[in-house]
């Protein structure tokens, strides 16, 4: 499939689409497009982060509303406010030449009243992280009767956050609907139960790149280092970078508060984002470094959860992360729309059997650099 038009997607949001730039569908959203334009179904979808999940589901879904009826008729559920905020962003966009379609993002840690005052508007697609939602379902903000399509996006980040529960309790309101579409980077267990429990045994399983689904334009890198050099070396790999930006992932929460006070005192604009924040904070942090004020960004992996900037060049892993699927998340924040990054990790002659195990488990290539003398 060359284009959009040939996938069966109406003229009006094809000219929506080429505004955007979005003109040759990438593998996952012509292998998902034509099976959802095609009727009913339920799905599960596996591509790592930055493949244009978004466009995948949000062009099907888009094609399912019916903007005269002021119901709300398709539910997306993600892990994170930002996640959330910039799916409702691109389905808006989509739609610039179409019907109006009206989509809500809720969330958790914004006032609860502003968003049922929101939901009292015309509201076609609500996009919403799990708790909020049964918050406002609870308080009768949010009818779910009329919904006919419920979206999971990035399910493992969810259920790793926590939210299994109110996933189930999701999921069992809404019994009636039509469709059900799962996207994640990783199939963990867990994902397989959710899925065995509420989802059809006939959906089709779409799985992009294989086994592999670490994006291939990242070049995987470790470097060998003493823990007490590791800072020294990230300064001279972040000075080597000049103007470009990146992430640099720690384990802990005082880990990355500790690390971003270090560069900031060698001049490197950098700053932390961790579980501790306000939200308020989290938002003020993350405007700096989207509008290229700050440099670098020292984050935990719940932290980062749904952060989404165009152009970041490089994911350092100052800290090896435990699992697999953290390693995939981590490194799927660099090289995106097509882009090539670099995902370098700092590691000690303890931590190189998981760099051997990564590599194996993910198939991926690493290769060693060595620290500059």
């Amino acid at each position: 499939m060359e284009n959009f038009k040939q996938l069966g997607i109406n003229k009006d949001i094809v000219k929506g689409l080429d505004e955007l730039g979005i003109v040759k569908p990438t593998q996952i959203q012509a292998e998902v497009i034509s099976v959802l334009l095609n009727g009913n179904t339920d799905l599960i979808g596996q591509a790592q982060t930055g493949t244009g999940k978004t466009a995948a589901f949000g062009l099907p879904l888009l094609h399912r509303i019916n903007p005269k009826v002021d119901k709300v008729q398709g539910l997306i559920l993600c892990p994170t406010r930002e996640l959330g905020q910039q799916i409702a962003k691109q389905l808006f966009k989509f739609t610039k030449y179409s019907d109006k379609i009206f989509t809500e993002s809720i969330y958790g840690g914004e006032r609860i009243e502003k968003q049922i005052s929101a939901l009292r508007r015309p509201t076609h697609i609500i996009v919403a992280t799990p708790g909020r939602l049964i918050d406002l379902v609870k308080r009768k903000a949010v009818d779910l009767t009329y919904v006919k399509t419920v979206i999971l996006d990035e399910a493992d980040e969810m259920l790793s956050m926590g939210f299994k529960t109110q996933l189930d309790e999701i999921l069992n309101y809404v019994t009636g609907v039509e469709n059900k579409w799962l996207f994640s980077a990783t199939m963990p267990q867990d994902i397989m139960k959710m899925i065995k429990k509420h989802f059809s045994p006939s959906a089709h399983k779409i799985e992009v790149s294989g086994r592999n689904v670490v994006n291939k334009n990242i070049q995987h890198q470790f470097l060998i280092c003493e823990d007490n050099e590791k800072l020294n070396i990230l300064i001279q790999f972040l000075q080597s970078e000049r103007d470009n930006r990146g992430l640099v992932f720690c384990k802990t929460k005082a880990a990355a508060q500790t690390l971003a006070k270090q560069l900031i005192a060698k001049n490197i604009p950098a700053d932390a984002i961790h579980g501790d924040l306000k939200q308020i904070e989290r938002d003020k942090v993350m405007r700096a470094f989207k509008n290229e004020s700050l440099r670098v960004l020292v984050a935990t992996d719940i932290a980062a959860r749904g952060i989404d900037v165009d152009s970041l060049s490089y994911v350092v892993h100052y800290q090896l992360p435990d699992k697999e699927e953290y390693y995939t998340h981590r490194s799927g924040r660099t090289a995106r729309a097509g882009k090539e990054g670099v995902s370098l990790a700092l590691v000690n002659s303890k931590e190189l059997k998981s760099i051997r195990y990564f590599q194996k488990a993910l198939n991926i290539a690493f290769s060693q650099i060595r620290p500059r003398k």
